[in-house]
């Protein structure tokens, strides 16, 4: 029996799964980190401890496992964190900035003002937004002194956490990304599918430090002095975590669309071998490339908070002690008793792009409670997710038909009913719902024989529990009407 690894680097932690060929976890490991915030606004990591939380998790994934029977890895990432590091040392020259980060949301205004984003969009199919990796990279080179020469002269390296895995699982062999992570950037035409010369000119970034761009299945390098795992095991599967849980939902068709609801929440929406573009505010981004040179697409929808919301319930106010605690406390009262949270804790993303907006609670009443505060926050989780996807079917002239829903938030019940009643459409749970990860893994055995095909991958999705629309519209005009009017002022 074979085994395929799948590292799934999150904004928090690291999980690791290892699956044989029938799909079954046949070992599993998870590590948190520590969260930077230097200033408000400000996110950073340090790439040492995300390392180390990626090391840890394999020690307690491969436990059990003979690592001779494991056939490949695949990675999946938080995209946009960018990183910078020397050559030489392979260590890193500043921290990670997260995509969470706000700091360079003046430099994007100025963009903006320059009457450079229509061009930007263009190419890249994103916005001009503090969220990308452009500007963060470009605020690292030009804030730590020397740092731009050093650039200018082929001795740093820069990656989004993909490449920089990539770099330390192979020992400092490989300096590559692939195409998902790289559409995220600021710095990749996504139909020429290569760096753009006009991009690099335009913030500022030398081409000399971003890595290799290569398909997301298939293999890119082999394993070299990484703790408790042997040289020589193939990395066959790259793709940003988003892109991996589309493809690990199995949304191989047009129009196929999910939810990932992880830190923040994530929709995608597979629009085929066509980029299509937004008038909406979406982004487009490409969904995934094989070694056989298919080529898909997707539009993208990102709120981003969504589960760092009940973090904030857990450690901000201390309403609870666990985050699975939430659903029982929000369940305490049968409604949020006029309540509306908009969780615009870093700003608000698709279709909105507001990053100067922040974090509010109304219509509080001397009645509001605690729990009433928690159901909020959950219903703000799923109110970013209309607006989301009431401009996904603009864009794409499709109507939705079945949400795939995964991430950690997904196995809340009360959430995910509720997202069904304002989206009026049925909410699809799979059995596993580590997607992201489950996509990871996909991508590496699809580039090393382990699967054959994605209608054999097709035939392992398992739906676990479904969720159908139970309210009227009238109910759902109303939350909505109030849901618009606290964005407004947040």
């Amino acid at each position: 029996m074979r085994h395929v690894i799948a590292i799934d680097q999150g904004t928090t932690g690291t999980t690791v799964l290892v699956l044989d060929e029938n799909l079954q976890v046949r070992g599993r490991g998870y590590q948190e980190f520590r969260q930077i915030y230097p200033q408000p606004g400000w996110v950073e990591h340090d790439p040492e401890d995300i390392w180390s939380s990626v090391t840890a998790a394999l020690a307690l994934a491969l436990k059990d496992i003979d690592s001779k029977t494991i056939a490949a890895i695949g990675i999946t990432n938080q995209r946009e964190t960018s990183i910078l590091w020397d050559k030489q040392t392979g260590k890193a020259v500043h921290n990670a900035i997260v995509w969470q980060d706000r700091r360079t949301a003046e430099r994007c205004a100025e963009l903006k003002a320059q009457g450079k984003e229509a061009r930007v969009k263009e190419l890249t199919g994103l916005t001009l937004d503090p969220y990308f990796s452009g500007t963060k990279v470009q605020w690292m080179l030009y804030s730590v002194p020397g740092l731009a020469t050093a650039a200018r002269n082929g001795d740093i390296a820069f990656g989004t956490v993909d490449s920089y895995l990539l770099w330390r699982l192979t020992g400092g062999a490989v300096h590559a990304t692939d195409v998902t992570n790289a559409s995220r950037t600021l710095l990749f035409d996504i139909h020429k599918l290569a760096w753009s010369d006009e991009l690099c000119e335009l913030l500022g970034v030398p081409k000399a430090i971003l890595p290799r761009v290569v398909p997301s299945s298939g293999e890119t390098g082999v394993t070299k002095g990484v703790p408790g795992l042997p040289d020589g095991i193939a990395i066959a599967g790259l793709a940003g975590d988003q892109q991996a849980a589309l493809f690990g939902q199995a949304c191989f068709l047009p129009g196929d669309a999910k939810c990932t609801y992880g830190t923040g929440a994530f929709i995608l929406m597979n629009t085929g071998d066509k980029a299509v573009a937004s008038t909406t505010g979406l982004l487009t981004t490409v969904a995934w490339k094989l070694a056989s040179g298919e080529l898909r697409y997707a539009l993208e929808g990102s709120a981003f908070i969504a589960g760092g919301a009940v973090q904030w319930l857990r450690d901000g106010l201390g309403l609870f002690t666990s985050a699975s605690e939430v659903e029982a406390l929000a369940r305490e009262v049968p409604d949020s008793g006029g309540v509306i949270v908009v969780p615009a804790f870093a700003g608000l993303g698709a279709p909105h792009w507001r990053p100067e907006a922040r974090g509010s609670i109304t219509g509080l009443t001397r009645g509001s409670t605690r729990a009433h505060i928690a159901r909020a926050t959950l219903e703000g989780i799923a109110l970013q997710n209309v607006d989301i996807l009431r401009a996904m079917e603009r864009d794409s002239g499709r109507s939705l038909g079945t949400l795939k829903v995964d991430g950690g938030a997904s196995a809340n019940d009360l959430l995910m009913q509720f997202q069904s009643d304002v989206l009026g459409v049925e909410i699809a749970r799979p059995e596993l719902v580590e997607s992201t990860a489950l996509g990871a893994a996909f991508l590496a055995g699809l580039g090393t024989g382990v699967w054959t095909d994605q209608a054999q991958i097709s035939k392992t999705w398992r739906e676990a529990k479904r969720f159908t629309p139970t309210v009227n519209r009238g109910w759902v005009k109303e939350h909505l009407a109030r849901w618009d009017a606290a964005v407004a002022k947040a």
